[in-house]
């Protein structure tokens, strides 16, 4: 075996298992955290706050996204309640948008593989970004584009309401919620060690001036590239994080990172083909415009500011000409 290719295992090695630790801690922790947060926000709560017709509701429902995940069938039988529930498009719009975007797990992610400073220029971007889209789509008209029968209610024991009535049981609350956690972390295991070892191997293995020649600091081609394969090459947030941070040790320029971290984690073919139950093609189109609009906003702000210079000088690379 050649001393290059021991050097590669080597660091792939140490890689994993740095990455594997840290964030297997992170995702217990947090993910404990948010189910006290859920134990105590019932859904109809949050159905009835985001039903206001004020510029609160869209602040709101922001934040609600951000810090309410959902069980693993996702958002989609959470957005036909909120329909039900009569609550406002523009808010729910903006929910749709936030919540996979700003959820705590990827927040976290963040703070700890490209630091606080990153972290907090995607979370307003992505908050920004969310409330502006929710807005507009309301002014322009769009809830005409929700079909109809998405305001049909569920046959019973639904996602929603199972999910709903095993987070309010009173007894042994701590114990449950901790049960749910360590379910929650078996079912993404499998992702969370897939992104790991894709991106310890990249890390030890693929060539930097490989990935510098085609998506460095001097390709802002890269950008759009990133945000459009990011679509169907869905990765969940918890692999995308490692994955991104490899593929920025090796030469990636910022902004294709985080263009490919949001059109990955914001939209999937998965969540398009599910969301076509409730709004029609305009809608999904506008849907999808938005996810990569983000995402190309936050390649560029990352790429055309210092914050750049500060990631390639974390990771050991030259920085922007």
């Amino acid at each position: 075996m050649s001393p290059e290719l021991l050097t590669g295992v080597e660091n792939a090695l140490n890689m994993f298992l740095f990455l594997a630790v840290e964030l297997t801690l992170l995702f217990l922790l947090i993910s404990y955290g948010v189910g006290v947060l859920q134990e105590f926000i019932s859904p109809e709560r949050i159905q009835s706050i985001l039903s206001s017709r004020n510029g609160k509701g869209y602040i709101m429902a922001a934040l609600l996204g951000a810090i309410t995940p959902f069980c693993s069938c996702s958002t989609i039988p959470f957005l036909k309640g909120l329909l039900r529930a009569c609550a406002g498009f523009g808010p729910m719009m903006v929910f749709l948008f936030s919540s996979p975007l700003l959820n705590p797990i990827i927040i976290g992610l963040f703070v700890v593989t490209f630091g606080l400073q990153v972290a907090l220029v995607y979370f307003t971007i992505a908050l920004g970004v969310s409330i502006m889209a929710g807005v507009i789509l309301e002014k322009l008209g769009f809830e005409q584009y929700i079909e109809p029968n998405a305001y049909h209610p569920p046959a019973a024991n639904t996602c929603g309401s199972t999910c709903s009535s095993s987070l309010s049981k009173p007894e042994n609350r701590w114990v449950r919620i901790w049960k749910i956690t360590w379910k929650d972390f078996k079912g993404v295991l499998p992702f969370l060690l897939a992104g790991i070892l894709i991106g310890s191997a990249i890390y030890g293995f693929l060539p930097t001036e490989l990935i510098s020649k085609y998506a460095g600091n001097d390709n802002l081609m890269a950008i759009p590239i990133s945000a459009v394969i990011g679509i169907p090459l869905y990765i969940r947030a918890e692999a995308v994080i490692p994955l991104s941070a490899a593929l920025a040790a090796k030469g990636m320029s910022l902004g294709a990172v985080m263009a490919l971290i949001i059109g990955s984690a914001g939209a999937s073919l998965t969540e398009v083909i599910l969301l076509r139950s409730i709004f029609k093609m305009k809608m999904i189109a506008a849907f999808l415009f938005v996810i990569i609009s983000m995402a190309m906003l936050a390649g560029f702000v990352y790429a055309l500011t210092p914050l750049g210079d500060n990631i390639a000088t974390q990771f050991g690379l030259p920085e922007a000409s």
